[in-house]
């Protein structure tokens, strides 16, 4: 697929500090040397390999993620700081699925500086505004604090609890829910 078919299907996306490119074969490279560390993957489902393996960023986005795009499936962008936007320092993705509509990681060395709550709202004004999607639901491990304050902050609440399965083992989880009218009206 060429990267301006790709463009189309997944927009760049910009908020007042990022850059939100559409993922890309040519970002594995980097995207193996920040993905695979502790501090990114223990809350990230199961299905994460771990220990990550060297080619893992290269078959992830050539055999799962580039395809779920063509398919109309997934949404992917890297995520760039506006003060370098050729470094990348994240991913964040929306999926059609009853419970898992967005993920994301973000290099420790920048979190807690409100970087991953400004590209949350970013991709979520693209899931109701753009693709028309009636709500949006984002699994998160309860001991992951820091994910769960994004969910608070953006006005979700939590619909159900259960137990998955994650990278660092299983834990109690929490399903957040917010729909397209409370999403709205929380922007106005």
């Amino acid at each position: 697929m060429s990267s301006r078919t790709q463009s189309l299907m997944t927009p760049p996306l910009e908020t007042p500090r990022l850059f939100l490119r559409p993922l890309e074969l040519a970002d594995a490279e980097r995207i193996q040397q920040l993905f695979p560390q502790w501090e990114i993957v223990r809350y990230l489902t199961s299905c994460v390999p771990w220990p990550y393996p060297p080619d893992g960023a290269r078959n992830f986005l050539r055999d799962v993620a580039l395809p779920a795009i063509e398919r109309g499936e997934l949404w992917q962008w890297t995520i760039r700081l506006k003060t370098d936007p050729a470094r990348i320092i994240g991913a964040i993705n929306l999926r059609k699925s009853e419970d898992e509509n967005r993920g994301f990681w973000l290099v420790p060395s920048l979190q807690g500086q409100g970087l991953m709550t400004e590209a949350c709202d970013a991709v979520t004004d693209f899931w109701f505004e753009v693709l028309q999607f009636p709500l949006l639901r984002a699994p998160k491990a309860i001991v992951s604090a820091a994910s769960r304050r994004i969910s608070e902050k953006q006005g979700m609440r939590v619909i159900r609890t259960e137990e998955r399965d994650y990278v660092s083992g299983r834990f109690l989880s929490e399903i957040w829910e917010i729909t397209a009218d409370e999403w709205r009206a929380r922007k106005r």
